[in-house]
């Protein structure tokens, strides 16, 4: 119906008009509690919407960093893990060392004996591969000289770390089979002299040492993911705290803005109904 085709007083078209706006206040009121947000679309507040929508997509972004820290957090505790193993193992050299050396001191001991010794060492070292092979989380490991691995700690990638693996098996660490020759070197590991596994401990002692520098490194790499790992979750919560602020609604404020409009629409149809009462009389000249 188009505006003029039914006339009505001053009267009613000012409460009308007011009923109106209170409609259009309570269905403004009612998203807001609906959705818990007093800004719900650009109309509503273009500069915090747009500002919260900022800061939840950087949030987003953060959260999808943070996965990939803790991938890599694995990565190293993994690793970490196996070069503790690798450790223990080589103490075991070092112990069927110390059997060689015994045996080597007792003029009754048999070549055989030897033999057995020898056999047990290499079957150490090859438990010191195997653990190197199986150090891999993810399809990485830190024990293989050719592994890279470079974490990002923002969105646009300029901040990073960037990690590198080291030879962790046996001929890495410098260490081969052991045979009961007694003619051999350093190079054939042999345990069938006294001077061979004098070499052969100062080999093992190298690879020791060169654990500790890597499990030193593996263990600097570890705190600063995590410590990144937590600011990152610090960041996110600050970002969507802030996001919250410019959007998240007061719910006191606005259930009583809701039960203020709904007297005031009561009192606005009470006075629609009191202005039309002049039109009313008419109808009590018929």
């Amino acid at each position: 119906m188009a505006i003029g085709d039914v006339s009505l007083t001053g009267a009613m078209r000012s409460n009308l008009v007011s009923l109106q706006q209170t409609a259009q206040l309570m269905g403004q009121t009612q998203e807001r509690l609906s959705t818990g947000k007093k800004v719900n679309s650009a109309l509503d507040n273009p500069a915090n919407f747009f500002a919260a929508r900022e800061h939840t997509q950087r949030a987003n972004l953060l959260n999808g960093l943070k996965d990939s820290i803790g991938e890599a957090v694995q990565t190293v505790k993994a690793a970490d893990k196996a070069v503790t193993a690798i450790t223990k193992l080589i103490e075991g050299l070092r112990g069927q060392l110390s059997q060689a050396r015994t045996a080597l001191g007792d003029v009754n001991a048999s070549g055989t004996l030897l033999d057995g010794v020898a056999s047990g060492y290499n079957e150490l070292i090859n438990q010191v591969n195997n653990l190197v092979t199986d150090s891999t989380y993810n399809g990485l490991t830190f024990l293989a000289s050719a592994t890279v691995l470079t974490v990002n700690f923002n969105e646009t990638s300029t901040t990073k770390l960037v990690m590198s693996g080291f030879d962790g098996s046996a001929s890495g660490l410098g260490i081969s089979g052991g045979s009961a020759s007694g003619t051999g070197t350093l190079a054939s590991a042999d345990i069938g002299t006294t001077s061979g596994i004098d070499l052969i401990e100062s080999s093992l002692n190298a690879a020791l040492a060169t654990l500790r520098k890597e499990s030193g490194s593996l263990s600097n790499n570890l705190t600063i993911l995590t410590v990144r790992q937590s600011f990152i979750s610090d960041m996110v919560n600050t970002l969507t705290e802030g996001a919250d602020n410019l959007t998240l609604a007061d719910t006191n404020e606005e259930g009583a803005n809701m039960l203020m409009l709904q007297t005031r629409q009561s009192l606005g149809t009470t006075a629609l109904s009191l202005a039309s009462q002049a039109a009313q009389s008419v109808l009590r000249l018929f």
